[in-house]
């Protein structure tokens, strides 16, 4: 089955519900003003809650927010000496949090999100699409997930990570780069196919890991040029079998599929909140009946 179900065919049948946003690269950094955009622009109700530096590589760090230092905000997008927290002025969905992305998204689940949403919390959670990827070893050090994994694990809010191998952490304010509408185009493709599919999105304490390949102006530069592929976060030499799929019960390995295949996919990790590492193979059926309308083999 192909797997790049059209963006403009999604759109229309996509239940709107409440979504909590958060990254490790900054609150003001492009690819997740990108992704924001398109959810909001699909009908969500979105809330931004992202560190107010980049805080890449931070993994589950958590601490309390601090006032901003004398140098303000990443991208100059707050002044120095800002408070601890804080929001745009003209969109009080966009928030910072001078701390961790664990932190921001806690902050995002149980201050933000109340607070404009009349006591309400998100329905999901997603984060990015992170500057870079974070696949196979890299996830366990990777802010985009550790605030995920917070919501999977301890907010009980299914969470999906988002990550593309492509660019450099770039303003909000600048031209936005292809690579950024690609991977908000295929983040949103894989959002609306989860919550087109019904509540619960997701097994307890799961969450995804989605890791998009490289994008240039003259190769995978458009969403329909990519193939969803179900893969593993850790190899899986010793682990217990997979679910079966594409007349296997072992999942490729998700760095072997957006690095080493030389082409457009789209990895997808079906992961353990609580260790960061794959996901049985229970777990891994439940998401996989979700996505089958965008899946394809390899």
């Amino acid at each position: 089955m192909r797997s790049s179900v059209l963006l403009g065919a999604v759109l229309p049948f996509a239940q709107a519900i409440r979504i909590v946003q958060s990254n490790d690269d900054g609150w003001a950094e492009i690819n997740a003003r990108t992704f924001f955009n398109s959810l909001s622009a699909a009908g969500h109700d979105i809330i931004l809650s992202a560190p107010a530096e980049n805080q890449s590589g931070k993994g589950s760090s958590d601490a309390d927010p601090t006032t901003v230092d004398s140098d303000g905000c990443e991208f100059s997008s707050c002044p120095g000496g800002s408070p601890a927290t804080g929001s745009n002025a003209t969109d009080p969905r966009l928030n910072y949090v001078n701390s961790f992305p664990v932190t921001s998204m806690k902050n995002g689940i149980d201050v933000t999100a109340p607070a404009l949403w009349s006591g309400e919390t998100p329905e999901l959670a997603v984060t990015g699409p992170n500057v870079g990827s974070n696949v196979g070893i890299q996830a366990p050090f990777s802010g985009t997930i550790g605030a995920a994994v917070h919501a999977a694990h301890t907010a009980k809010i299914p969470a999906l990570a988002f990550s593309g191998v492509s660019g450099d952490p770039t303003a909000w304010d600048q031209a936005t780069p292809i690579h950024s509408k690609v991977y908000a185009d295929l983040a949103l493709n894989l959002t609306s196919t989860i919550i087109d599919s019904g509540a619960p999105y997701l097994p307890d304490d799961v969450f995804l890991n989605v890791n998009f390949a490289e994008v240039t102006d003259t190769t995978c530069n458009d969403a329909s040029q990519f193939k969803f592929i179900l893969t593993r976060i850790n190899t899986g030499i010793l682990s217990d079998k997979d679910v079966e799929w594409c007349g296997s019960t072992r999942l490729p390995w998700e760095v072997d599929v957006v690095f080493l295949r030389g082409q457009c996919y789209a990895s997808v990790s079906v992961g353990d909140a609580n260790d960061k590492t794959t996901a049985d193979a229970t777990s891994q059926e439940a998401v996989l009946e979700k996505l089958k309308p965008l899946l394809t083999c390899l």
